[in-house]
């Protein structure tokens, strides 16, 4: 059951574009696509509005996708042709307690492709790729902690060879893949081949 992770280093830099457009890229490959959303306090995890319950039935909160017209994140994934989709929801560093239920649904999986940074932390998926965008100054700490797992970047087609950003060693950058993406093909045909090698490479790997 292989596993693809899309990460990235902050909001609104494309990351479910980049999954609607493998989703749709490699429709073979018959993909439960997940997208997991950590809330801050005071945000309830069921529903993603404010709330000042602390319960544990608004800790954690999984539900299944099935309308592909809203234009909702997880919508666009069903809509580029995912057999499954779950939105997940915990609060902020509550995502350990999520694990055995996200277990059970990958293991029910074909093949699964999640849009995360920290699901890294308890999961070695067969593929990570995090998108970046110079032009965003901001960096989250949950891709800066995982960037050295990751096995290629996802960039705008105008980035410059040189990547920099504050607080952030460019040698956990270099000697990365990088593939390039222009709106609105958040997915190029190298990308594909990339992902298909290298998902055909460790099944072969695993079977030896």
């Amino acid at each position: 059951m292989p596993t693809i992770v899309i990460g990235g280093h902050t909001r609104n830099i494309g990351k479910t574009s980049v999954v609607a457009g493998l989703i749709a890229g490699l429709p073979q490959m018959n993909w439960t696509a997940m997208k997991i959303t950590q809330f801050g306090h005071g945000i309830c995890s069921a529903n993603g509005e404010p709330c000042d319950c602390e319960t544990a039935d608004h800790t954690i909160a999984i539900s299944e996708e099935r309308d592909a017209t809203t234009g909702t994140d997880t919508s666009r994934f069903l809509a580029a042709g995912a057999n499954k989709v779950f939105w997940v929801r915990t609060r902020q560093g509550q995502l350990a307690e999520a694990m055995p239920r996200l277990r059970r649904l990958l293991a029910e999986s074909e093949n699964a492709i999640i849009e995360s940074n920290s699901i890294l932390r308890f999961l070695e998926p067969d593929l990570s790729l995090s998108v970046l965008d110079p032009a965003m100054s901001d960096f989250k700490s949950s891709a800066l902690r995982y960037i050295d797992r990751v096995d290629a970047l996802v960039l705008p087609a105008s980035t410059s060879p040189e990547l920099a950003w504050q607080n952030v060693s460019p040698r956990l950058l270099q000697g990365k893949p990088r593939f390039y993406i222009q709106p609105p093909h958040y997915c190029s045909d190298d990308l594909i081949r990339f992902i298909s090698d290298r998902l055909a490479t460790r099944k072969l790997t695993t079977r030896n």
